[in-house]
């Protein structure tokens, strides 16, 4: 089995968010996968198959289990697929989330992705716990939203992940007005996936875009992840969808041994 380590949302290694992309002809039992994901020990690794249709079928596993959607194994997965399998400047990939293309602009990769209806939601003791600060205000999606007074906030939190855990939502993204070059700032944790901060968020800005656009009223967002090793994302809201693009850098091909696989 090949597999790819790819360094998303960054134009070089040891920054933005790494990914784990395998490509096989077909699917191994889920417990493989999963194991392969506890293995590599990244936020996400990805498994692509094609299927007959021209399209590539997509799932992506934390070490915790399966996601619904993933933003920066999805770009990591198209410049596999458009480097090393595909001659075309676009892929489709069939996931659970339905239908995710991905186009090739120069060095950016742009994907369409579907935008997280947005709840307010009472912001909470239990979130002041968690995070060391009270938000402004908070949202829910698929993930919990915090929006925190200024960036200083987002840089310096240090979360209580355990009283994280026991907040509502599958994530917890917390975000602020962006400076210089930027429209926001945000970070992003998962405990409830063993992840204690993914590094460079994509299916979490499509609830912190959606936000910014209306907050802001301005439908492109240049965005920055403050994790330590750090990423930028260059999206757009369009109606349902968030158009989100960067950049990728290759880090690593190798081959996963069969042996291993019995």
């Amino acid at each position: 089995m090949k597999q790819y380590i790819v360094d998303a949302f960054t134009d070089k290694v040891f920054s933005g968010n790494q990914a784990a992309v395998c490509v096989m002809p077909s699917w191994p039992d889920e417990k493989l996968m999963m194991n392969i994901a506890r293995e590599n020990n990244f936020s996400e690794t990805a498994f692509i198959v094609p299927d007959n249709s021209g399209k590539y079928n997509l799932r992506w596993f934390t070490p915790g289990g399966e996601i619904d959607l993933c933003g920066h194994a999805t770009l990591a997965s198209a410049y596999v697929m458009l480097r090393f399998y595909v001659d075309a400047d676009e892929i489709t990939f069939s996931t659970l989330s339905g239908d995710l293309t991905v186009k090739k602009h120069n060095e950016l990769l742009s994907m369409n992705f579907p935008a997280y209806k947005l709840e307010r939601v009472p912001v909470t003791e239990a979130m002041r716990e968690a995070l060391g600060f009270a938000p402004v205000s908070a949202f829910m999606g698929r993930d919990l939203l915090c929006v925190m007074e200024n960036s200083e906030q987002v840089k310096t939190c240090r979360p209580d992940m355990d009283k994280v855990k026991a907040l509502e939502g599958l994530l917890l993204h917390i975000t602020a007005k962006g400076e210089n070059e930027v429209e926001c700032i945000s970070r992003s944790f998962a405990p409830k996936l063993n992840i204690i901060e993914d590094p460079v968020c994509g299916s979490g800005h499509c609830h912190i875009v959606p936000y910014w656009v209306k907050a802001l009223g301005k439908n492109e967002i240049t965005a920055y992840q403050a994790s330590e090793r750090g990423g930028y994302l260059y999206c757009e809201l369009e109606g349902d969808r968030v158009i989100i693009s960067g950049k990728a850098a290759l880090f690593s091909k190798a081959e996963i041994f069969t042996d291993a696989l019995k």
